[in-house]
Order: structure tokens, then sequence, then C-alpha cells
């Protein structure tokens, strides 16, 4: 099988329905080939709208979801509810999700796993921070988070692989396109020898 190259950008908690509809409609006027597929990471409060306004030709993702499919958590959505907006994809271990909000591997593998399940796609994001790196640790890292993401996966059709080189962000330090491609290399390796 060969997989489409894959274009993922993540908003954040930036926008409004004014900002967002004008950044969708300049992105509903571009031409995108059709061997690549872009999926935008959109803040929750805005799926079914973004959804809604967005040319088909591009994907949508919700930026997070739960482990479970309804009940006692204020806050969280589940896969269920992102599908309801007709969204198909969700990212996962985010650092900023594993860094500021403490979620652990085993969370993230967790939350895999009820998506899988429920139809979704996953862009699931691993890398090492910056002590982690200095400390020559970064593979094990990557192993540890790429391993749980792989333990829950059946079908790697459904799945994205998003390296971030989370040592680089706002560290002032830059991770060279090479080095970028390199962390996603040694993924791939980590998440096809879960496979056999």
């Amino acid at each position: 099988m060969t997989r489409k190259f894959f274009v993922g950008g993540n908003w954040k908690m930036n926008g409004d329905k004014k900002s967002l509809g004008e950044l969708i409609q300049t992105m509903n006027g571009a031409k995108v080939d059709s061997n690549v597929d872009v999926v935008c990471g959109s803040p929750s409060i805005y799926l079914d709208f973004v959804r809604s306004k967005l040319d088909a030709k591009f994907g949508v993702a919700a930026q997070n979801c739960y482990k479970t499919a309804k009940g006692a958590f204020t806050g969280e959505i589940s896969p269920a509810m992102i599908k309801d907006c007709g969204v198909n994809w969700v990212i996962l271990g985010h650092s900023e999700r594993r860094h500021v909000f403490g979620e652990s591997d085993e969370l993230i593998g967790q939350k895999t796993a009820h998506a899988l399940e429920n139809g979704l796609g996953v862009i699931a994001c691993i890398g090492a921070k910056l002590d982690e790196r200095e400390g020559g640790i970064t593979e094990k890292v990557v192993f540890a988070q790429t391993k749980v993401i792989a333990d829950n996966v059946k079908d790697w059709s459904k799945v994205v692989l998003a390296y971030e080189p989370v040592w680089a962000i706002g560290t002032g330090k830059t991770a060279s396109p090479q080095q970028a491609q390199e962390g996603s290399r040694k993924a791939e390796g980590l998440a096809q020898d879960q496979r056999i």
C-alpha cells in the first residue's frame, strides 16, 4: 500500500469564527495535489463550523479526545462526538498535552485505541524534550512513546506518526529538516518493529 504525502496543521487554541472563516476561504481557493492529504486541527468548539465551511478536499482533526464514549468527564470530548461533527481525525499525544496537561504514555495509548475503535484516524505525536535530548535519551523516549501507541494499533492505514522535535520548540535551538526526518524515520522503524 502506498500512502499519500500528509500535511497537518494544528491551529491550537487560536482563532474565532471571523479569522477562521477568512483562513478557510483562502484554503478553499487553493489547489491541492491529489497525492497529498491536508488535515487541519481545529479547536473543538469550532469543529462543526470548520467542517461545514472547509472544502471536502481538506480533512479536519480534533485536537484531542478522551478514552471513553461518555460519562462525567467535564470538558472532554469523545470520538463519537467528533464523528458526529463530520470530522474523521484526531491529534493525540501532542507535546502540549503531554507536558502542559500531564498526559501519560499509557493514557495516550488508551485514547489511541478508543479513537481507532470508533473509526477516527489518529495523528499520533511523539518527541523528546531538550533535557532528554541533551541527556542522550531521545531514542529511548521516542521508543516508549511509539511502543504504547503501536501496542494499540491494529490497522496502520488510519495512523500518522508525527515527530515533534520538542527540544527545538521555544528553546532557541533549531531542528534542521534532516534532524526532523531522522526522528520520523526512527519512529517509523519502531512502529514497523511493533507490527511484527
